[in-house]
């Protein structure tokens, strides 16, 4: 169940700002909307933007913004953002996508599209400076979606579950487990270690497994320390999730990591994302390293959903 995006306070009407790096997924993204029954502008000049609402409006708007845009800057877009929110009363949201360099550049090859900030270069160059310009937008985001690992059916995917129209208004919260060695996954808001829980990598029976396992399950809540861990951080969590959606968030990311990604990260994952769907929040699950593995494997799951 996705959440409303929007203060349910709010005037005006609904503006979602989508914008990002080229290559990002922003197209897919705006097309997700459009079907969402969003009207649906791309690239539309900064200058137009107050003219456009001037006029009567149906429905949610979505504006698709990037470099491209004829008179586009970051200071430019955030000037506009304060002036719709705060002058004209409409409510407005800022999506952002993003994707790692490596990931950018695979998808310029594959499409063999130039850069629009670097037509006669490398992607590369590019990639930078548009990255550069687009750092203060990318502060003032509400909504920050890395891609990186994304299939454009992925995306599709969260978008629909973000701010597909008529779910409630609840907070969505994404729970997700990643390996410290691969580093740690953009756009999260809390993180947790546990990388000092019982770790059944040492075990030969569990080792092939996954944290989804219910003996890996088992085996990792054993720990003197996981009941009295898990207990302190979905009391946080509880504390922090009405806090921030009476100041009109939409999306709370949450990570928990471990060494490989694999055992103790997901069982964490997995116990806090069915408490809380439990509780009545939208919640996503996303296992990083498992998305990397063969989806059969990993034994037999505990059976609650998010």
């Amino acid at each position: 169940m996705a959440p409303e995006i929007l203060r349910s306070d709010a005037v005006g009407t609904r503006v979602l700002l989508v914008t990002g790096p080229s290559g990002a997924g922003r197209s897919t993204a705006i097309n997700a909307l459009e079907d969402l029954g969003f009207e649906v502008i791309d690239n539309l000049p900064l200058s137009l933007l107050p003219r456009l609402l001037d006029g009567p409006m149906t429905g949610a708007l979505a504006l698709g913004l990037d470099v491209r845009n004829r008179d586009f800057s970051s200071s430019a877009l955030i000037s506009a953002i304060d002036t719709l929110a705060h002058r004209m009363g409409h409510a407005v949201q800022v999506l952002y996508l993003e994707a790692d360099d490596d990931t950018l550049i695979r998808r310029y090859s594959e499409t063999r599209r130039h850069h629009p900030l670097a037509p006669a270069g490398p992607p590369l160059t590019g990639i930078a400076a548009e990255k550069d310009l687009l750092a203060p937008v990318r502060v003032r985001a509400d909504v920050l979606v890395d891609t990186s690992d994304m299939s454009p059916h992925d995306l599709r995917a969260e978008v629909e579950r973000l701010f597909a129209p008529g779910q409630g208004k609840l907070l969505g919260v994404s729970i997700q487990s990643f390996s410290y060695k691969r580093g740690l996954p953009r756009g999260l808001d809390m993180v947790f270690d546990c990388r000092f829980l019982r770790n059944p990598h040492w075990d030969p029976d569990l080792r092939d497994h996954d944290g989804r396992n219910v003996a890996v399950d088992a085996y990792v809540a054993q720990d003197p320390r996981f009941d009295d861990f898990l207990t302190r951080i979905k009391g946080l969590v509880d504390l922090v999730l009405p806090a921030h959606k009476d100041e009109g968030r939409a999306h709370l990311a949450i990570g928990f990591g471990c060494t490989g990604g694999q055992h103790r990260s997901v069982v964490m994952a997995e116990r806090l994302a069915a408490s809380l769907a439990q509780d009545g929040w939208p919640v996503s699950k996303r296992h990083r390293e498992m998305e990397r593995r063969d989806p059969t494997r990993g034994g037999e799951e505990r059976g609650h959903s998010a």
